[in-house]
């Protein structure tokens, strides 16, 4: 059977894992049949890998907080009819530990033994600890 990869691309205009889930809810209600989807330039060459079981993991100022499973791969032309790829998620946005992760442009692939675990659906609500926080244990490896 063969593995799956990830994706991590900065969260930009989302502060906020909340901000995320508002702005995505808000499409769909807007667009009936709308799916949570993000354009990006470039096809990733490893789609059949991504496919199988692959998530976006979100970096929200300076973490990855929050995963989305990637279902689908959409050819999407621009205004500009420049051809670029949608990837399409579930709605379920799923948070994760906090792992730092400095400011990058576009996205990158990360393998699923590098990517942070799910927090369990009760802590994922739960948590008070602020961000900046999160993010100074995790880069002590404390969380």
């Amino acid at each position: 059977m063969q593995g799956f990869v990830n994706l991590i691309k900065l969260c930009v205009g989302a502060d906020t894992v909340e901000d995320l889930a508002a702005w995505q809810d808000d499409r769909m209600a807007r667009s009936p049949g709308h799916v949570p989807c993000h354009v990006t330039r470039m096809w990733p060459r490893r789609a059949d890998e991504l496919l199988n079981g692959g998530s976006l993991y979100w970096v929200f100022r300076g973490a990855v907080l929050a995963r989305q499973r990637i279902v689908a791969l959409e050819e999407r032309r621009g205004k500009d009819g420049i051809l670029r790829c949608g990837l399409i998620f579930d709605p379920e946005i799923i948070r994760t530990e906090a792992l730092p992760r400095r400011a990058f442009q576009g996205w990158r692939y990360l393998e699923a033994k590098d990517s942070p675990r799910d927090l369990p659906r009760g802590k994922a609500a739960n948590t008070t600890l602020p961000r900046e926080l999160l993010t100074a244990l995790a880069e002590i490896g404390l969380r």
